[in-house]
């Protein structure tokens, strides 16, 4: 007992603590006469500083538990029911602040040795069930590490609503659930009783806005999908936005399961927005399809709409008016009406991007190289004015001084080509481009048919004119390679995401006929696998592989040609954001003995966990960047190549969640001062990746410096991803930066070619397209935009084959990340309705407690708006409700039947 009394001497506050202090020894005075109170204090240990700071109050209180707990000792059994009876009415009654215990807990805690041996001592019965009852609640004040002492006295006095204790018990409880949960699950024993008890806590949780407690216990024992049934009207939404959020935190398959919860709680209150977003981001089709049949809306039904037409993903229905806003069909018309609505219809020209006259000259230089400015203008040109079909260089009048002309050999390609993306999404363009599908040159054919497949990226037509001319055996069979490759391009642009079966038979044959050149084979795989991106479809896989197997037996020399590392990407890109599903494909990867394997391998699983921040993955990412490979001997060059996939890969799995992307930005840095130089040039791209359309200070500046590294690669990389990193945005200061640098590489042909690319991209669309694959809020990540930015970086690693060679048309694979950044509102009828809206910075609510404000420091605007990356947009009054659960892209509007009008 009395070192009981010791150990509660060191609960109680201010001088009883000088009670524990050591007896001094002799000759130590230095605090002897600071406090006489203290010597008291360590004569009488037990009594004297208590009585001092005992109130009468306490002293009565103390006594009468004491007297209480002697009852429970004495042989008269009739005296115990009594007895805990008042126990319990003291504890319950007990008021306390947050941080002191309270004083029944503090005065029972010396008895609570005495009591445990009394409570074994006892014989069963409804006495001892009691007693348990209230050995839990004392038990909180024991907080052990190894003694769940509240949990086990717990399980030994069940009752209905151990809520009855108080919140802090609840929550102390549900610590030592998750402790012992973990332990017998190591000793695998069983559990149900802790389930049970658990979900005797979950209506407390709820009922006092716990709701976060909830789901975390829940979670922890695995059985989050037992959470629906204790939900209702008031709890759902702040519980379905705790889940969401912590996804990214989540290992598999608890992220699967928590989001199929979610979205059964959803569909439960009917949110059919909220939960066709879970689907999509379950990539469940059959799923997707059930949410848009439950609306018996129609004008519902044409919003839910939209939102699967931004995901890419083709369905098809039996109404007209569902399948318009399924193929994204008047997308076109939208654009026009919010360039018309910012007045920006105007044409830009490329010189009207470059303001020469700002940069510094010094001189000749780059003008030398007239092709190369040529064909800078060309991808400028077709940049700026994406998608509203005018401009002063492509489509003029005179045929005979056409620009295309102006181009050479692979430039011409690229020049025809570019007339697609400025039609894009306008099937009106195909009249244009029509004429030159029939032109001797066979670069302004092949530059054609690619031509037809960027304009019809992203949207679907009746008839589908993408399939009926590229599927032609004079396209797809042709002799000439540049037309057979733009051809095959042109399909996986135009049906990206789309899984249309009737693409196997045409391009699979392609991918195994080993008589034609690596490069038709390797971009029918990359086509495939941005048609099938994220199906993890077995055919495909297969016959990449058997491709792959086959080749490396023979010992086929151009498995290391530049070209190779497509075949390795379109395997990879079936597999975006399938996790698990990709591991039989890696094992396959592993048989074969080939470095393309390794390279694919890692392609392969940094594209399974794109976007879910999983931190096993980007560890085993960062490993690989640790190793060190000697390639200066001939057959060991390119070995190295998926130490450039790894850091790709370390952009992709972070970029789901803003914590790690922070994380990952600081990696970066480490990885250029002691990283090899395949990893130095690739990490500038990555931080492009990581920050697409998303202008941060601190990452244009970093690239700014690396834009002038001594490793021209290393520059040239950096000088991308500022275009990347500012992409659609018009910013200022990186407009300024870019213009620095055209002066700095004035003599530097491929230098100055990519800083021109780079302001193209940052006036893309004169400012009102974006490049980030992600939307909904930054919830739902596209696995369309994911597929084609990989795709152009990959390209990037190796610039100098490439884009600063003759393959420059495989930046077109952006057209499948472009997309409007904008808000328009639609009445029932889809017609244009401008309403007032508040666009702000957002702000993250989960958890918090009332109905804060979503967004701060806003503006109001009349739509249509643009939003910026990070910008959220709310209605200003309550005249209208919005169909969707975000105000973002097309938004249908109803009119509020409560509205009364404006005050």
């Amino acid at each position: 007992m009395a070192k009981e009394n010791e150990k509660s001497a060191k609960l109680d506050k201010g001088k009883g603590k000088a009670a524990d202090t050591p007896e001094k020894k002799d000759g130590d005075t230095s605090k002897e006469t600071q406090d006489k109170n203290g010597n008291g204090a360590k004569k009488g240990k037990k009594d004297e500083p208590q009585e001092e700071e005992l109130s009468e109050e306490d002293q009565q209180l103390k006594s009468e538990l004491e007297m209480l707990v002697e009852r429970l000792k004495e042989p008269d059994t009739k005296l115990y029911k009594p007895a805990l009876e008042a126990i319990k009415t003291f504890i319950r009654t007990s008021t306390s602040s947050m941080t002191a215990v309270p004083k029944p807990l503090k005065f029972l805690r010396p008895h609570y040795k005495s009591l445990t041996e009394l409570y074994e001592q006892w014989p069963e019965g409804e006495n001892k069930v009691a007693m348990a009852d209230v050995l839990s609640v004392l038990g909180m004040t024991y907080a052990d590490e190894n003694r769940l002492d509240s949990l086990k006295y717990r399980l030994l006095a069940p009752m209905e609503d151990p809520g009855s204790w108080g919140h802090e018990y609840v929550r102390h409880l549900a610590l030592e659930i998750g402790a012992e949960f973990t332990s017998r699950q190591e000793k695998e024993e069983d559990t149900q009783d802790l389930t049970n008890l658990t979900m005797s806590l979950i209506p407390f949780f709820l009922k006092h806005n716990a709701e976060a407690d909830a789901v975390d216990i829940l979670l922890e024992l695995e059985i989050i999908d037992k959470l629906p049934p204790f939900l209702d009207e008031n709890t759902y939404q702040r519980v379905g936005l705790y889940m969401i959020s912590m996804v990214p935190l989540l290992s598999p398959p608890d992220d699967k399961t928590t989001l199929e919860t979610a979205h059964s709680i959803y569909r439960k209150y009917n949110k059919l927005a909220q939960a066709i977003t879970l689907a999509i981001r379950l990539n469940d089709v059959d799923l997707i399809r059930e949410d848009l049949d439950a609306a018996e809306d129609p004008v519902l039904r044409k919003q839910l709409a939209f939102l699967v037409a931004r995901q890419q993903i083709s369905l098809d229905t039996p109404d007209q008016d569902i399948n318009e806003a399924l193929n994204n069909t008047r997308l076109s018309e939208h654009f026009a009406a919010l360039g018309k609505e910012l007045n920006i219809l105007d044409p830009k020209t490329p010189e009207d991007i470059y303001k020469s006259h700002l940069e510094n000259s010094r001189g000749p230089g780059a003008s030398a190289d007239s092709a190369k400015q040529n064909l800078a203008n060309s991808f400028v040109n077709s940049l700026v004015n994406a998608g509203f079909g005018t401009d002063k260089l492509m489509l003029v009048e005179d045929e005979s001084n056409s620009w295309v002309y102006k181009n050479k050999e692979s430039g011409m390609l690229s020049a025809t080509a570019s007339i697609g993306m400025l039609y894009q999404w306008n099937v009106a363009g195909l009249d244009v481009i029509d004429k030159y599908m029939y032109q001797e040159e066979e670069n302004i054919k092949a530059g054609a048919a690619l031509a037809i497949g960027i304009l019809n990226c992203g949207i679907r037509t009746e008839p589908e004119p993408a399939m009926a001319l590229l599927c032609d055996d004079s396209y797809l069979e042709s002799k000439s390679v540049p037309i057979r490759v733009c051809a095959i391009m042109g399909l996986g642009l135009a049906y990206a995401g789309s899984q249309r079966a009737e693409f196997l038979e045409h391009l699979l044959p392609i991918i195994g006929d080993s008589s034609i050149t690596l490069q038709v084979s390797a971009m029918a795989a990359l086509s495939l696998g941005l048609i099938f991106v994220g199906s993890s479809n077995g055919d495909i896989s297969s016959a990449i592989i058997q491709t792959l197997m086959e080749r490396a037996e023979g010992d086929d020399p151009s498995l290391k040609d530049k070209w190779g590392r497509f075949l390795a990407l379109g395997l990879a890109l079936l597999f975006v954001g399938r996790q698990d599903d990709a591991d039989v494909t890696l094992e396959t990867l592993k048989a074969i003995e080939h470095p393309i394997a390794k390279h694919g391998g890692v392609l392969v699983d940094a594209c399974a966990y794109a976007g879910t921040g999983n931190v096993l993955k980007y560890q085993s990412m960062l490993h690989l960047c640790n190793e060190h490979i000697d390639t200066s001997e001939d057959e060991k060059k390119g070995e190295d190549l998926f130490q450039s996939y790894a850091v790709l890969g370390l952009a992709l799995i972070a970029m789901g969640e803003d914590i790690g992307a922070e994380m990952a930005l600081r990696q970066f840095g480490h990885l250029m001062h002691y990283g090899d130089g395949i990893i130095r040039k690739t990490v500038p791209l990555a931080m492009g990746l990581l920050s697409a359309s998303n202008p941060q200070i601190k990452v244009y500046d970093t690239l700014s410096r690396y834009s002038h590294d001594n490793d021209i690669d290393v520059a040239v990389s950096a000088i991308f991803a500022m275009g990347l990193v500012g992409a659609g945005t018009n910013n200022a200061r990186l407009a300024q930066l870019l213009r620095q640098l055209a002066s700095y590489y004035h003599r530097d042909h491929n230098s100055l070619f990519m800083v021109r690319i780079a302001q193209g991209l940052l006036h893309m669309g004169k400012g009102t397209l974006s490049l980030n694959p992600f939307h909904n809020d930054r919830s739902v990540l596209s696995r369309v935009a994911t597929a084609g930015l990989l795709t152009v970086l990959v390209s990037l690693i190796d610039a100098k084959s490439f884009i600063l060679e003759s393959s420059h048309y495989l930046l077109y694979f952006l057209v499948t990340a472009m997309h409007p950044r904008f808000l328009i509102t639609l009445d029932e009828d889809l017609q244009p309705l401008p309403v007032n809206v508040r666009v702000g910075q957002a702000v993250d609510v989960v958890g918090q407690a009332g109905r804060p404000k979503t967004i701060t420091g806003w503006q109001t605007q009349n739509t249509p708006v643009l939003l910026a990356y990070g910008e959220r947009a709310e209605l200003e009054d309550d005249e209208y409700i919005s169909l969707s659960n975000n105000l973002e892209g097309l938004v249908i509007l109803k009119k509020n039947p409560e509205w009364q009008g404006r005050d």
